[in-house]
């Protein structure tokens, strides 16, 4: 990638926003004009390879100075803006919910179906996944490539970070007494010391809209036939998405095949030493890492089925759940020489 591109960044000083700096800095992602944009933020101080620039209005932004153009703003802002800046010539990549199923926005993990990149013709508007998808289907796609998945259920236990800077804050002050704790206003029910089994809103099938992202995400990205049933829970930790996963597969697989399969698959690493307590932990493995993490890996047979149960953690903000995939999207478009 030698080529330097003009790349616009909506949400630039938010939670996730900052961590996609970082990761373009870190990966070198070639930038010749960085510009980050908003609205209640304008005039804003941000910082970006050793420079500063001022966050600039996302009203008066004129959409060709951005050849690519990353929303990180939630689904009102994408609503308002990501499908007029792509019919000017800007390829958008969004991180909310806001297009994910619709039919002709493409829903991307690179690692799993980024070809479809490479049929763009034109700028486009792409969809990044949700957080606790996106670590899912990493390491699920492996084994589902060898033994095809037929039921799929999932416990989720997602951070805090997942809701932003206020929730933070929230779980901050009611963990440690501040004056300021008051009555929980970001969450239903009091997040410190708390396990809160709703993640969104509740919809009229009384599971959460959270829960059925998985559902549809899952059918869009890897495979409409995998029957899925999700329960998604709010706990206490700041940063980094846990998962209980449990899946029936088409035929027999061992767990030494399993974590063979996970160890020749790019973007995940295996913690799996049952003898020794090694298992990934979001204390110890979300914090600004890359990797999805999967431990606790066990094949059992169940009525003459083959049963597999995992456990996967990543980081939700600066890692697949976020900030990482939209930025390898990126790298992905470049590499495949779609500007002009």
């Amino acid at each position: 990638m030698n080529k330097g591109v003009s790349l616009a960044l909506i949400g630039a000083s938010g939670v996730v926003g900052t961590k996609i700096i970082q990761l373009l800095e870190k990966r070198a992602f070639p930038i010749d004009q960085f510009i980050p944009l908003g609205n209640s933020t304008v005039g804003a101080s941000i910082q970006f390879n050793n420079k500063h620039f001022e966050v600039e209005s996302l009203e008066n932004f004129i959409p060709k100075k951005g050849q690519f153009i990353i929303f990180s703003a939630g689904s009102s802002v994408a609503e308002q803006y990501a499908r007029n800046f792509v019919t000017q010539g800007s390829f958008v990549i969004d991180l909310s919910s806001n297009f994910r199923y619709e039919d002709d926005v493409p829903l991307i993990i690179p690692e799993i179906n980024g070809e479809i990149l490479s049929g763009l013709s034109k700028p486009s508007l792409i969809a990044n996944p949700n957080c606790s998808t996106a670590q899912l289907l990493m390491a699920l796609k492996p084994i589902h490539d060898q033994v095809k998945i037929k039921i799929l259920n999932i416990a989720t236990y997602q951070a805090v970070s997942g809701t932003g800077k206020a929730a933070l804050e929230e779980l901050h002050n009611q963990t440690y007494f501040t004056d300021s704790a008051g009555e929980s206003s970001v969450y239903p029910k009091q997040i410190a010391f708390n396990a809160i089994p709703q993640c969104d809103i509740f919809l009229e099938n009384n599971f959460t809209k959270e829960e059925m992202k998985l559902t549809w995400e899952t059918h869009k990205i890897l495979d409409p036939n995998i029957q899925v049933q999700a329960t998604c829970v709010r706990v206490p930790v700041f940063n980094g998405h846990s998962e209980a996963v449990f899946f029936k597969v088409s035929k027999a697989i061992s767990r030494e095949e399993i974590i063979e399969t996970l160890n020749n698959s790019p973007g995940i690493k295996v913690l799996d030493d049952p003898r020794n307590e090694v298992y990934p932990t979001p204390v110890e493995n979300a914090s600004d890492t890359e990797e999805v993490y999967v431990g606790r890996i066990r094949s059992q047979k169940l009525d003459g089925d083959t049963w597999i149960s995992m456990w996967i953690v990543a980081d939700n903000v600066y890692g697949k759940g976020a900030a990482l995939n939209a930025v390898q999207i990126c790298e992905e478009l470049l590499s495949i020489n779609l500007l002009e």
